[in-house]
């Protein structure tokens, strides 16, 4: 809770910065040397930014590596329901659950040496060989598909090609594509940098 006092304290007209990095954790608790986002972390700062009215905008900054699914959908679903400005850049990597967590943003940059790794979604662990599991990983799927092509340009078609390329990754399905490359298939508004994420946020 103290991290939302201090979101009140803020100077008027100011740029909130938010980083998700490592791996979303959710309702299963990562090992210690896991770099982590706790998902119960976000999501308060994210209100508490939407009900500061000091707060002019949102900057997210993103590297991620992945992680749970449903907190990860739950992240973006707040920020694309934010009425603040909010910008995205992806630095390093955005992998997996990393992609709908930035195209939330109303304006979405990654970097020139940043990129995304888009795969289908996968389990850890025991995984009960029934059809109700698979039919329960598609719908998740169908869920983050559908998120990604509502909150950006690139088509259901070119991003489940992208998701099930079987020559992109060793020994895995999916693609990596780079920062020109995810803005020219409609993924990422346009390749930028912290100037430019920021220059977005002060001119709204």
């Amino acid at each position: 809770m103290d991290e939302i006092k201090e979101l009140g304290g803020a100077k008027e007209g100011s740029i909130q910065c938010l980083t998700i990095v490592g791996q979303v954790e959710g309702h299963q608790v990562l090992p210690d040397d896991v770099k982590t986002t706790k998902y119960e972390h976000i999501m308060p700062l994210l209100a508490a930014v939407e009900e500061t009215p000091d707060i002019k905008g949102l900057l997210i900054l993103l590297n991620t590596a992945g992680g749970d699914v449903e907190a990860g959908l739950g992240i973006a679903e707040l920020i694309a329901g934010m009425t603040k400005p909010t910008v995205s850049l992806v630095l390093g990597g955005g992998h997996s659950i990393g992609v709908p967590l930035a195209v939330a943003a109303k304006r979405s940059l990654i970097a020139p040496s940043a990129a995304m790794t888009i795969h289908p979604v996968r389990l850890n662990g025991v995984v009960i060989g029934a059809p109700q599991t698979y039919n329960y990983l598609s719908r998740i799927q169908d869920r983050i598909v559908s998120f990604v092509i509502n909150h950006s340009d690139i088509s259901e078609e070119k991003y489940r090609a992208l998701m099930t390329q079987t020559d992109e990754l060793a020994n895995d399905v999916g693609s990596i594509i780079y920062g020109e490359e995810a803005v020219a298939c409609g993924l990422i508004d346009s390749v930028g940098t912290l100037s430019d994420a920021l220059q977005y946020l002060h001119s709204k």
